[in-house]
């Protein structure tokens, strides 16, 4: 791989030695040791905002094109190493092999590729002329105006441990396509990725200081990389409760925050839906990278009339996925990311039990494989509103059912949430559908399916996040709107 120098900061172009050591990532499949991640001291993560400061006039008035190519240049050379790329992530991630190609790395090279075009768009727009009397403020005329969308500066990215590639360029490509300078920070269950997507960058031509990584095992690092005086905008994804602490960070400076949080999304299935896409919907929680993903559909409402049809198919469902290591093509759920969290998804398991829902099927932990943090795909029925496991976020493969009786206890009950990322509705009738969509207080609603648009905004209500991205609304996200006006 070159150029990339394994256990070394990466800030200002070169590979820097960490002041405070090395500490270990671990599989969490095997619970073996991947590689050592380096531990940045407070300066050095200082010394990284210093050198995007440095960097960012020279880089900010670069020409799109130029821009453009090095976006280009880094995916090619990422889709040169795919397959080594996709081991790595696959070992610090716990995610299973086709996750780590296609969602992780291939989602990540397809990024770069997005926001290379996005470094072409047009970052002017036209405000209508406005005729002005003569007064105050000068002679009688029209007034032209131009809305123009600067590059904010430099832009601390604190990216989540859940998707090792695809969140990293989903920041990166899109702030450095603006005319931004970073300072990546991130997660430290699997930094491993993101040193080799520096080392891709920096291979493809980014001038130093453009981009710099820096890492850490605790909250230091972090830390230093929002308070830093140097950082303009903090873009993070990860818990509301951390979320929460950044934005009061960044309150005190008047950093811009593009805050993508927590979810506890509600699925509301209508009397007339579909079981059969529904069970396939709802089950990604269960599958797609164990549920640690904030958009999965979490927390099922469901019409009375269908509940125990539902609950039987989410059973059945659950019961016949393969869960072992995610090496093995044939694995359907990995581990956790860790034992930690797999303790802190089994204390859920356990409340949900106490406060009166039947597990009816998972709730104990799988006997294979015997080492790594697994937890069984588990459903929790019998639920109520009031729960703690219906209101708080869990982060893994525990999905909880609650019956509703009519559309407006639905709808009142989905929005009956400290969240609101991404809500689903599944009915047949499509106008219904879209009807109940629009009064849903979350960022996004998936109308029969969990897919997504790539190019539609995405963001949260509430406590799920501040600001758009994803599509041209990334370039916005990471952009300043200046006006100019003129007399015609």
């Amino acid at each position: 791989m070159s150029g990339h120098s394994p256990g070394r900061l990466f800030i200002g172009g070169e590979w820097t030695e960490p002041a405070d050591g090395h500490y270990e990532v671990v599989d969490p499949a095997t619970e073996e040791v991947v590689g050592l991640a380096p531990e940045a001291s407070r300066a050095q993560v200082y010394e990284a905002a210093a050198a995007a400061r440095a960097a960012f006039p020279a880089w900010s008035r670069t020409r799109p094109e130029e821009r453009a190519a090095i976006l280009d240049r880094t995916a090619d050379i990422v889709r040169r190493d795919f397959a080594a790329h996709a081991e790595i992530a696959r070992r610090e991630s716990g995610a299973t092999a086709s996750t780590a190609r296609g969602m992780q790395v291939g989602v990540g090279i397809a990024r770069f590729r997005r926001y290379a075009r996005g470094a072409l768009e047009p970052v002017e727009e036209a405000v209508p002329p406005q005729v002005n009397e003569a007064g105050p403020m000068g002679r009688a005329g029209i007034f032209g105006a131009l809305a123009v969308r600067q590059p904010v500066g430099v832009v601390t990215c604190v990216t989540s441990y859940n998707n090792p590639w695809a969140n990293p360029a989903g920041k990166i490509a899109p702030a450095l396509a603006m005319g931004n300078t970073v300072v990546v920070k991130p997660a430290p269950q699997d930094p491993l990725s993101v040193y080799r997507m520096a080392a891709a960058l920096a291979e493809a031509g980014v001038p130093p200081g453009v981009v710099n990584v820096v890492t850490g095992s605790g909250a230091a690092a972090g830390e230093a990389a929002v308070d830093s005086p140097d950082v303009d905008m903090v873009s993070f994804t990860g818990s509301t409760a951390v979320g929460q602490r950044i934005a009061e960070v960044c309150g005190r400076e008047m950093k811009r925050q593009l805050m993508e949080l927590g979810g506890k999304g509600a699925a509301l299935v209508l009397a007339d839906a579909d079981l059969g896409s529904a069970v396939a919907g709802i089950g990604t929680t269960f599958s797609f990278y164990s549920g640690q993903i904030c958009t999965a559909p979490t927390r099922v409402l469901v019409h009375r009339s269908r509940y125990d049809e539902l609950v039987a198919g989410l059973a059945a469902y659950a019961d016949a996925l393969t869960v072992g290591d995610p090496a093995d093509r044939a694995t359907v759920v990995g581990p956790v990311i860790s034992a930690a969290h797999r303790d802190r998804v089994e204390a859920y398991v356990e409340l949900g039990r106490k406060e009166g829902a039947r597990v009816v099927t998972g709730g104990a932990r799988p006997a294979h494989p015997a080492r790594g943090f697994y937890v069984a795909p588990t459903l929790l029925a019998g639920c109520t509103p009031d729960m703690r496991v219906v209101r708080e976020e869990i982060f893994g493969p525990v999905v909880v059912v609650v019956p509703f009786d009519d559309e407006e206890e639905g709808v009142a009950l989905a929005n009956d949430s400290d969240y609101g990322l991404i809500d689903y509705v599944w009915s047949a009738d499509v106008a219904r559908a879209f009807r109940i969509a629009r009064r849903l207080r979350s960022g996004g609603v998936g109308v029969n399916t969990v897919g997504r648009n790539m190019e539609a905004p995405f963001g949260g209500f509430r406590k799920s996040g501040v600001g758009r991205d994803v599509g041209s609304y990334a370039l916005h996200a990471y952009s300043e709107t200046q006006a100019i006006v003129w007399p015609g």
